[in-house]
């Protein structure tokens, strides 16, 4: 579905948005005391005419002091009365963008396989803002949440691909795709290895954009459907297994948002996909296998399930050979992450203190918070094997993130500036803006720090 605001007219209702301890719009009435309107956060009081035909509505905020994380508010509203609104006020506190895009985030549904969107409450773009760049944004985001909540049935690695050609297409970029055994032939044994044993052949996705300006590279993790490979992983842990491909369609809906709102002029953008799927198979990596990987390290493979960062390993080393200002990695990796911060809060790492800050910054201004984790080099002995060069699975558990990013950072060498965003992907529960199912996380964060990234 498209996000959208609705036509300025004469023939919108008016909406009035309130925090708890705000004064209730004076032409309101006795009706809201009536109904027990207390403007906690999502209630909404409609005031009838005196006809008994709707002639506007309230929505509650809830606390002013307690809105935290839950900036996005307004998205809320979606659960009112279909029709064209606009805000009759905005309150103290509550940003005209962020309340804009707030609605825009609230009206994601997926339906491919269940129902059609039938008519839902549009908003008048408020005063002020640029309804362009808030429709880039959400689009980008639809996309990513599209492309998370399709199973590995319909989304396989030559479907995976065939998203990223239409998504270049629709923005101009160019595509190169390297596929099955051309792997081989130009040297990416870990994401052949890894993709082999599946139906759908492992394939590279290469797509640039702009040829000016300082080099922006994103590598995004996209593997379709994980087992675990012969780790097979338990039924419980397979079950969201579809969206450890969230990595890829965050870098995806980040380059829509890029492209549509103009952001990516002045840039070389690349994107890089390594698209596979973590299948059983005979000719399945094995625990124990030594693999050789593009930069010329060796990996031994001691657990086949701690495959994503294989197949970025050599992504992240044909990326580096250019030599880009920044690279990104957006993957999601490990469960480790989510026991240290949880799903909703991913961790990211970066060596450059100014470019830490900047990126955690513009998180919390965009209401797209991440929090940095340490590259700790005291670790790194712990991906160092006793027959190999690397260890795609350290012993014993701890610092299971941290080591997951030192392991990548090895690939990294030769890129100006480099990020990883250790993401989720995943929404366990509805919240204002983010339904249940995927979710696009830290590209909004980026996307607000890319000036300072790239010195423009």
């Amino acid at each position: 579905m498209t996000p959208e605001f609705a036509p300025a007219s004469d023939a919108t209702l008016p909406l009035w948005a309130v925090w708890s301890d705000d004064p209730l719009p004076p032409d309101a009435g006795p009706w809201p005391a009536a109904a027990g309107f207390k403007a906690q956060a999502g209630q909404i009081c409609l005031l009838p005419g005196a006809d008994g035909a709707l002639r506007g509505a309230i929505l509650g905020l809830g606390d002013r002091a307690r809105a935290g994380r839950d900036r996005f508010a307004l998205a809320r509203a979606q659960s009112l009365p279909a029709g064209d609104w606009h805000l009759a006020a905005l309150p103290q506190g509550l940003d005209p963008d962020e309340a804009a895009l707030g609605w825009l985030l609230g009206q994601y549904r997926f339906t491919r396989y269940k129902g059609t969107p039938g008519p839902s409450a549009r908003l008048v773009c408020p005063e002020g803002v640029d309804a362009d760049r808030g429709l880039a944004i959400a689009k980008g985001e639809f996309t990513t949440r599209d492309l998370i909540n399709t199973p590995a049935s319909d989304l396989g690695p030559d479907k995976l691909e065939a998203a990223a050609r239409a998504l270049a297409n629709e923005v101009g970029a160019k595509v190169e795709v390297i596929c099955g055994a051309a792997l081989l032939k130009q040297n990416f044994p870990l994401i052949h290895a890894v993709g082999r044993a599946a139906a759908s052949d492992p394939r590279l996705i290469d797509i640039r954009l702009g040829d000016e300006g300082p080099m922006v590279t994103i590598v995004g993790k996209g593997v379709c459907f994980d087992t675990g490979g012969l780790n097979l992983k338990p039924g419980g842990s397979m079950g969201l297994m579809k969206k450890d491909m969230g990595g890829a369609a965050t870098a995806l809906g980040l380059l829509q948002m890029l492209a549509r709102s103009g952001d990516a002029a002045g840039l070389r953008l690349r994107v890089l996909i390594p698209a596979v799927e973590n299948s059983v198979a005979g000719n399945a990596m094995r625990p124990g296998d030594v693999l050789a990987s593009r930069k010329g390290l060796s990996v031994e493979v001691n657990n086949t399930d701690a495959e994503g960062r294989l197949v970025l390993a050599d992504a992240m080393a044909y990326a580096a050979e250019e030599q880009p200002d920044l690279m990104i990695s957006l993957a999601t990796l490990t469960g480790a992450a989510r026991v240290a911060l949880g799903p909703d809060l991913p961790p990211f790492y970066c060596d450059d203190d100014a470019a830490a800050q900047a990126i955690q910054a513009a998180g919390m201004r965009v209401a797209d918070p991440v929090w940095r984790m340490p590259f700790w080099d005291p670790y790194e002995a712990m991906i160092e094997p006793g027959i190999a060069d690397l260890d795609n699975a350290p012993s014993g558990g701890m610092a299971g993130s941290i080591t997951a990013a030192l392991f990548l950072r090895r690939f990294a060498e030769g890129a100006g500036r480099y990020a990883h965003f250790d993401i989720y992907g995943w929404q366990p529960a509805a919240a204002p803006g983010r339904p249940k199912g995927g979710v696009g996380q830290a590209a909004r964060a980026i996307m607000a720090a890319l000036p300072q990234l790239t010195g423009r």
